[in-house]
């Protein structure tokens, strides 16, 4: 169970703070909910309490997963479908996993491939949300800026070593 001032992250919304517990009325049924506030976009999301596992909310990464997150943007880009139906499926499946290191495989993935040959209007959309995600997980985790850590993630990806 999390409390007040928890950073969480939402899969498929990305991380935040919870900054209170309130009972709502929504359909004619009551239940209680997290208030969290996201980083990006100042948004608010409700999320039910009494669905906080079955939609996967986990607390966010600390630093030391941080440093791991930064490798694998660093990392070569791994084998994906040609089709881009079956990859745009595959990086959903991870997107929606909520898994931080599976998102920054699909970031550092698509970043690369848009780099090579460009991105279709789907994977543009795609990439979009899920740096996103990373950057409101990574911006709470480290205390940077949004546009320092999307500096970060572009230099990592684009460094060649």
């Amino acid at each position: 169970m999390f409390n007040i001032g928890d950073k969480v992250v939402y899969p498929m919304h990305g991380a935040g703070v919870i900054e209170g517990i309130e009972e709502k009325e929504i359909l004619g049924e009551k239940r209680k909910y997290f208030i969290m506030r996201m980083p990006i976009g100042d948004m608010k999301v409700m999320v039910p309490v009494d669905n906080v596992e079955e939609v996967g909310v986990r607390e966010i990464i600390d630093k030391q997963d941080l440093d791991k997150v930064i490798s694998i943007l660093k990392g070569n880009k791994t084998d994906m479908p040609q089709n881009w139906n079956r990859r745009y499926r595959i990086n959903m499946d991870k997107i929606k996993s909520g898994d931080i290191f599976e998102i920054a495989v699909v970031v550092r993935n698509l970043l690369k491939l848009d780099m090579e040959k460009g991105l279709s209007t789907g994977e543009k959309k795609m990439l979009s949300s899920a740096k996103q995600m990373l950057l409101s997980e990574m911006v709470l985790v480290s205390e940077f800026d949004m546009e320092k850590i999307e500096e970060l993630i572009i230099e990592a990806v684009t460094n060649d070593e």
